[in-house]
């Protein structure tokens, strides 16, 4: 066994991970399997706080099941961030799909990324919350090595 192998993730390790991610009703919404392991630095804001924390303390070859609730992911679902707008206003709206994903530009000239959630043949319902926002989050995650 190599020394690398005999110690715990801290923060400011960069590591190697496989994981996936499901729902509480078991669908999976989110995995690394056929892809790249997710490589990412322990507590530089990389990943979301919960799926952070959970790494912290494994050594290589060891695994760990956590549940992250949504303030430890990516936050309450805010209501105010869904919008209902007539469809004409939007560019292309024939090709407008339910999830699919918009940019708009905000009054104050900022972008905001927004999921077609409602479509209706006079209006679009927006959604500006990430689609993970007010879902509690079940990962299994297995620490490959350190990078």
């Amino acid at each position: 066994m190599t020394a690398s192998n005999e110690r715990a993730v801290a923060a400011g390790d960069q590591i190697k991970v496989n994981y996936v991610g499901r729902f509480d009703n078991g669908e999976l919404f989110d995995s690394s399997e056929g892809r790249e392991p997710l490589e990412f630095t322990v507590g530089g804001e990389q990943v979301i706080a919960g799926f952070d924390r959970a790494v912290v303390g494994l050594k290589p070859g060891e695994s760990c099941k956590v549940v992250v609730a949504p303030a430890d992911g990516y936050g309450e679902h805010v209501p105010e961030m869904v919008a209902t707008i007539e469809r004409q206003q939007i560019p292309d709206n024939d090709k407008l799909m339910l999830g699919s994903m918009l940019e708009v530009s905000m009054e104050d000239g900022q972008s905001l990324e927004v999921q077609v959630v409602e479509l209706s043949d006079e209006t679009v319902v927006l959604d500006g919350n990430h689609p993970l926002a007010g879902k509690e989050l079940h990962f299994e995650i297995e620490l490959l090595d350190f990078v």
